[in-house]
């Protein structure tokens, strides 16, 4: 369903520095910077894009707003939120864990980038 998401970061590196390790615990290059400075991830068809606003504003998050990755195993998911805390991350909600309801079970490991922005890993556990 989506090509790319972007996020707003007011300080680009140290959110490559956060999306480099977070990432790469999920098997995801490093990013690369564009003749523009946004930072960009490619991995399984995606993309996902780190930039200043390019109206000169300073980025926000969003208020209720969480943006996912998806994780292989719990033990993945782990990785993710270990490294992100490590580099600059910031852990929310609760601590990572099975979460089940809706007829779902999930194992998910939330945090804060260094923008503030609400991310999680999340891997669908067998039911």
């Amino acid at each position: 369903m989506f090509s790319h998401v972007m996020l707003g970061a007011d300080d680009i590196e140290a959110s490559k520095r956060f999306y480099d390790a977070a990432l790469g615990a999920l098997g995801v290059r490093p990013g690369f910077a564009d003749p523009k400075g946004r930072v960009i991830y490619s991995h399984a068809g995606g993309l996902f894009i780190i930039t200043k606003p390019i109206n000169g504003e300073p980025a926000t998050c969003a208020n209720g707003g969480t943006l996912g990755f998806a994780a292989a195993s719990p033990e993945q998911a782990d990785a993710f939120h270990a490294a992100g805390a490590a580099n600059g991350g910031t852990p929310c909600e609760d601590p990572p864990g099975v979460r089940e309801g809706a007829g779902m079970k999930l194992y998910l490991a939330y945090l804060r980038d260094p923008a503030g922005n609400k991310i999680c890993a999340m891997y669908r556990m067998p039911q």
